[in-house]
């Protein structure tokens, strides 16, 4: 199983929100997409977290944005105008990452309404399971659209393999939740936690590592990941949220 692979057709605009300066394209399939770019700030690490756990949490119930892979022409970076934004387009010539464009969506600021205290507890149980880091007030990295709330933006997920940590450190690394969008449901977390750890088996943990393109990747790294993410698993009850129930 294998992410789709389309090619950027137009750069529209870019959004100038953080250091990676992802941008709007139009793909050959006549969709537009949010390009979020290898040659960007944190390279292809934070591509791969954004498939990991935005696959993850799809096959968990989360709505999450379609995930494709995108070819991109360095001829489509020669005739941008900004050079900030020509440099980053020819740098990232070949394979990036595509995220479908949810027109008219809004920023989560919690006036559209609660999700409710499951949803919110499994958000923050698996935010804490990735160790996401950038999902609070400042920047909730959630969209409303259509009335639901969609997850975006997991590149600084993973935190570990920019210098990969021995992997017993990241199992049992503690996740600060008095920041999460979703704090206020800690006390529901041990409520969600037997389900969600059942159901992240090593066949899904595979199945999501899986879908990284080998050129994003070096040699062990998809074995690293499925025994990073499995011994966190197994120690769960020193990061969880709220405290083993």
């Amino acid at each position: 199983m294998t992410l789709p692979t389309i090619t950027a057709t137009r750069y529209v605009l870019p959004l100038r929100e953080g250091g990676s300066l992802p941008g709007v394209v139009e793909g050959n399939d006549l969709g537009t997409y949010v390009i979020k770019f290898h040659g960007a700030g944190q390279g292809p690490k934070a591509l791969v977290a954004e498939i990991i756990v935005g696959e993850l949490f799809r096959r968990l119930g989360l709505r999450v944005p379609e995930l494709k892979l995108i070819q991109l022409d360095p001829a489509i970076g020669k005739s941008e105008p900004d050079f900030e934004i020509q440099e980053l387009l020819i740098r990232s010539a070949g394979l990036n990452l595509a995220v479908d464009f949810l027109p008219g969506s809004f920023g989560y600021d919690g006036s559209a309404g609660n999700p409710g205290d499951q949803a919110m507890a499994r958000i923050l149980w698996l935010d804490a399971f990735v160790a996401n880091v950038d999902r609070s007030w400042r920047n909730t990295n959630l969209l409303v659209w259509h009335k639901n709330l969609w997850l975006i933006d997991h590149g600084a997920a993973l935190y570990f393999h920019h210098s990969w940590m021995p992997a017993e450190k990241f199992a049992t690394l503690p996740y600060d939740a008095s920041d999460h969008v979703f704090s206020i449901a800690t006390p529901d977390v041990p409520g969600v936690d037997a389900e969600l750890a059942a159901a992240i088996t090593p066949e899904l943990l595979t199945e999501v590592i899986g879908l990284v393109p080998n050129e994003w990747l070096e040699d062990g790294d998809r074995e690293r990941y499925l025994d990073y993410l499995t011994a966190r698993l197994d120690k769960r009850s020193a990061w969880l949220p709220g405290g083993a129930r």
